[in-house]
């Protein structure tokens, strides 16, 4: 993916300096215009929750890794485990199952150097074994510290899903199945 003037991430975006080329100024105006627009419905997940039958919209953790691959180029940003705390691990005797809790501060790195950095969560109640458990959590916590991370960036990487009253019109948006195409 091109982004003008010889491609993304060759120099910096922004060098603190007044003085930027002009090609380096179309790069920025280019990915600013990109991160401006909004997810389409495709992108776009719900599930149960926030009690009395709310449901919730989010982006699935596969589909922000490919958006940020699209923004940036797949050579053109990183994820980085800031730090990684398990909670909590309760064992209870009765059912014989583990609760587990595991926090995620993820930072994701452009190839010029400007990041962000978020938390993220990852939570089992009743899991059988200790271990898978435990790494379900983590794995879960370290995603949606990646997609929280990349949503700072911008609406295209889900910054937009925070806006209550764009979600409840995309959600009624209906998206054809995978596989169908459309003439």
């Amino acid at each position: 993916m091109s982004f003008g003037g010889g491609g993304f991430g060759q120099g910096s975006f922004w060098t603190g300096s007044q003085d930027i080329s002009e090609a380096t100024a179309q790069q920025i105006a280019t990915l600013q215009a990109k991160l401006d627009k909004k997810l389409g419905p495709e992108y776009i997940s719900t599930r149960a929750g926030g009690g009395k039958g709310m449901k919730l919209t989010y982006v699935e953790g596969w589909k922000a890794i490919n958006l940020a691959n699209e923004v940036f180029g797949f050579h053109g940003w990183s994820s980085s485990i800031t730090s990684l705390t398990v909670d909590f691990i309760d064992y209870n005797e009765q059912t014989q199952r583990y609760n587990v809790g595991v926090t995620a501060i993820i930072r994701v790195t452009l190839r010029d150097g400007a990041y962000h950095e978020d938390v993220g969560y990852g939570v089992l109640e009743n899991g059988k074994q200790k271990g898978p458990a435990l790494d379900k959590c983590k794995k879960e916590a370290v995603t949606d510290g990646i997609k929280r991370a990349l949503r700072n960036f911008g609406n295209v990487l889900g910054n937009c899903l925070y806006d209550k009253s764009y979600t409840s019109e995309v959600v009624k948006v209906k998206v054809p199945p995978v596989g169908v195409v459309r003439s």
